[in-house]
């Protein structure tokens, strides 16, 4: 799980390895705060081994014996929360740092899972192309990508025939709303392009001390994004619009008994996070 990206931020004119080098200096950073955090509250998850949204349970289906790939794990909570369901896990992300925290995580918690250490783009050289029975991608990790047909690629190239792809993520328009009630279009949906953002600390912790502090996101209209999947030969099965979302994003949001915050009873819903499954046809 990762923070969606802010609106605005300064274009961004450098190459793709600057890009990469930002982001993953920044990740590395946050491994240590995102672990102490009450946000990700690793203690709850040691007791409870899951932290999965009920929708990501219902949509994916019993996974039990299934080998599952989850691409940009960070350190790998909802890698193991599949795990903890029955699923095979192998958990990827470029941060070593965070893959370090996923394998201690996962072994303190008698947890069996397979985590590697490398860039998303490289997923099927390193995890084994054709292998999955399910590609999981959670919250978060689309914003980071500065190439959506690539990434669909080999996100396709991981499934083996009759698998599928599911993705969860924050709604790309959600992004463009007002932080105050979410009702007024502040930012341009269809701005593309990398943008540079510079800011400290973290959205587990905004008061937070930190030295890496410059990131390249690049927002991706809900149409690219699934104009991509089925451009990787995968069929789109259902893509579900979900009024509720992980963080607070307006200050009118409201938390639910179920973690998840939503509009306050009354209010005027939009969607604020999606679910997506693609599946690749057998032979």
């Amino acid at each position: 799980m990762t923070a969606p990206a802010d609106p605005g931020g300064a274009p961004f004119t450098g190459t793709a390895s600057e890009h990469r080098a930002h982001n993953q200096a920044y990740w590395d950073e946050r491994v240590a705060l995102h672990l102490a955090s009450d946000l990700y509250d690793v203690d709850r998850f040691r007791a409870r081994r899951d932290t999965l949204r009920p929708f990501e349970v219902t949509e994916v289906g019993d996974v039990t014996g299934r080998r599952l790939a989850h691409p940009q794990c960070h350190f790998g909570l909802d890698t193991l929360s599949w795990a903890a369901r029955g699923a095979q896990v192998s958990g990827l992300d470029f941060s070593p740092a965070a893959i370090a925290a996923a394998r201690a995580l996962a072994a303190e918690c008698d947890l069996p899972a397979r985590f590697v250490v490398a860039d998303v783009y490289d997923a099927p050289a390193v995890l084994g192309a054709g292998a999955y029975d399910i590609v999981y991608t959670g919250f978060g990790a689309l914003v980071w990508l500065d190439d959506l047909t690539r990434w669909a690629a080999a996100m396709a190239a991981l499934l083996t025939p009759g698998g599928f792809l599911y993705l969860a993520e924050f709604h790309p328009f959600a992004g463009i709303l007002d932080e105050t009630d979410g009702r007024c279009v502040t930012e341009d949906y269809f701005a593309g392009g990398p943008r540079r953002w510079e800011s400290t600390g973290s959205y587990a912790d905004a008061r937070a001390v930190t030295t890496a502090n410059i990131t390249v996101q690049r927002d991706h209209t809900l149409g690219e994004i699934v104009s991509a999947v089925a451009g990787a030969g995968l069929r789109v099965e259902f893509l579900h619009e979900h009024p509720v979302t992980l963080f607070a994003r307006t200050a009118a949001l409201r938390r639910g008994p179920d973690r998840l915050f939503r509009p306050p009873a009354g209010a005027p819903r939009v969607p604020l996070t999606y679910t997506l499954r693609a599946a690749k046809p057998p032979l």
